[in-house]
């Protein structure tokens, strides 16, 4: 037994019952035992000298590789000021939320964050090389930061990503297109589907559809047997983009897919097809539930659900089983309805319109289901024309509204329309119901919000703040105006930042909140003002004239 072990072993039994053999000052002397009085002083010395012996005989283990340089980043860099605002961003995601809710005039920088990354990457910016792991933690921290934080740390950020397991999540999330090959280079594209990460692979089956998408799409067949079921959802969910007749082919092979997950998005992609083999099987299958009944003059849209789901139902995405609480009869059509392509029903209905067919009355009480089923192919389809029938003018209560009266189902609709057609319909509903309900619909509006939905929602907070409305019922849209309000709103709201007066019958501390919710508001907006100032300042170059 070494003297190591010996002392060890001391420690473990105890000086008093076997005593430490002391360390010979001199290199071959003999040892001796301590005293046992001074058993204990001496153990510890003895382990003192021995760990210094220990680490001044240790001999350097191999030297591990030195990882491969990192990438050139291409993009141009960020200005002092916007780096500057970027560390104070990133800085402030950690600092604690404060205790009662938001209060005061500062702004809430870990809300303009997601703003300020989309500002910067838009401009073509690279992030700076020491704000990385910053960059890194905060997209590992928050999900929906990943997108735009893994592009604006491009190239390097990746390279850093392999570094530390942390942010592994980086290596399958979203990256950059700065490491990718020429999508018009067969041999590189090749090679990088063949040997790239996740993400690189993500994003080039990405930007080679954007290019080419039967070259896309042929290079996903050529692996598309041997890949995990996971990667191919994710491959297969790249086809959004661009989906056309071409895709069908490849889609209805994937119906047989061994993943649940992937041949009910296989099933999706099709039916957003109108001209696809399963979009007619759809059509005939949803047709023969719903018709049109003319007897006694009165005409009347019947229903008569599914009585099964058979092998082809489920071969084409239908789920048999209904959730809790749910008929399966009602199941099985209103999946039926929504992957039928809309253009099926104006011949089923006499070439009606959309907006003449969703006025029809249906018996039995199958109006909610079929018109929500309609709502749900208007979204997938992105059929503008349906979106209108069903979402009704603007003015009409909710609760009869023509389509849907759930407001999340209204939002999906909205987002069918274009923008500036989005605004103003959002705009004439707050105008009519006021902002209560309107929260759901100004989160699909395009952000800065457009006249007139800006001012609408200015002009709805200011009755509010006049009438002495329960403040914090409001917080959620006040977040919303300052993230989306466009910073030109800014002056206008100053003459709402004073502390108004107070009615009789006014929720105690409202006009206080008030106050500081407009200082906060006006003071957020500047501040976006000026982050988006920052990014559009030119540096001076070399030899370039600074005053």
């Amino acid at each position: 037994m070494d003297a190591w072990e010996q002392l060890v072993t001391s420690a473990l039994l105890g000086t008093d019952r076997r005593p430490p053999a002391l360390v010979a000052p001199v290199p071959g002397a003999s040892r001796t035992t301590a005293p046992v009085g001074e058993a204990p002083v001496a153990l510890l010395d003895a382990a003192a000298v021995h760990t210094v012996r220990r680490r001044a005989g240790l001999r350097p283990g191999p030297v591990a590789p030195a990882p491969e340089p990192a990438p050139e980043d291409g993009r141009r860099p960020l200005p002092a000021a916007a780096r500057r605002r970027l560390a104070l961003l990133l800085a402030d995601r950690a600092a604690p939320a404060p205790s009662g809710g938001r209060r005061g005039a500062a702004p809430d920088l870990a809300e303009l964050l997601p703003q300020w990354l989309a500002a910067a990457n838009e401009r073509g910016f690279q992030a700076p090389a020491s704000t990385l792991p910053a960059l890194l933690d905060a997209a590992r921290a928050r999900t929906d930061l990943r997108p735009q934080a893994l592009t604006l740390a491009g190239p390097r950020g990746l390279w850093l990503a392999r570094l530390n397991p942390e942010w592994k999540f980086a290596l399958r999330g979203t990256s950059g297109s700065a490491s990718l090959p020429d999508v018009r280079d067969p041999e590189g594209v090749r090679s990088l589907w063949a040997e790239g990460l996740f993400a690189e692979r993500v994003a080039l089956l990405g930007a080679l559809r954007a290019e080419d998408p039967a070259a896309a799409r042929s290079l996903l067949a050529s692996t598309w047997a041997a890949e995990r079921a996971e990667d191919r959802l994710m491959f297969l969910d790249s086809l959004r983009a661009g989906l056309s007749d071409a895709d069908e082919e490849f889609l209805e092979a994937a119906l047989t897919d061994r993943s649940r997950n992937v041949r009910s998005t296989a099933a999706e992609l099709l039916s957003a097809l109108p001209r696809s083999a399963l979009a007619g099987r759809m059509a005939g299958r949803a047709a023969s539930c719903v018709s049109l009944d003319r007897t006694e003059g009165a005409e009347t849209i019947v229903v008569e659900a599914p009585h099964e789901c058979d092998a082809g139902m489920r071969r084409d995405g239908l789920l048999p089983t209904p959730p809790t609480g749910r008929g399966e009869r009602s199941w099985w059509l209103g999946q039926l309805v929504e992957a039928a392509p809309l253009g099926c029903w104006p011949g089923r209905f006499g070439g009606r319109s959309p907006e003449e067919i969703v006025a029809l009355p249906v018996t039995d009480d199958w109006r909610g289901e079929l018109h929500a089923a309609w709502c749900r192919a208007a979204v997938r389809q992105r059929d503008a024309a349906w979106s209108r029938a069903l979402l009704g003018p603007p003015s009409a209560p909710p609760a009869t509204g023509p389509g849907t009266s759930s407001l999340a189902e209204r939002a999906q609709l909205l987002s069918t329309l274009p923008e500036d057609e989005r605004a103003r319909w959002v705009a004439s509903f707050i105008a009519a119901h006021g902002l209560s309900e309107a929260f759901q619909l100004l989160g699909v509006c395009a952000v800065p919000w457009a006249e007139p939905l800006g001012g609408a929602v200015i002009d709805a907070l200011d009755i509010a703040r006049e009438a002495g409305s329960y403040p914090w019922s409001f917080s959620g849209v006040m977040g919303l105006a300052e993230r989306c309000l466009s910073p030109t709103a800014a002056p206008h709201l100053d003459s709402l930042t004073a502390l108004p007066p107070e009615p009789e019958d006014a929720s105690p501390g409202a006009g206080s909140y008030w106050s500081e919710a407009f200082q906060r508001l006006v003071s957020t907006l500047r501040l976006r003002a000026d982050m988006l100032r920052e990014l559009d300042t030119e540096e001076p170059g070399p030899g370039r004239p600074t005053g």
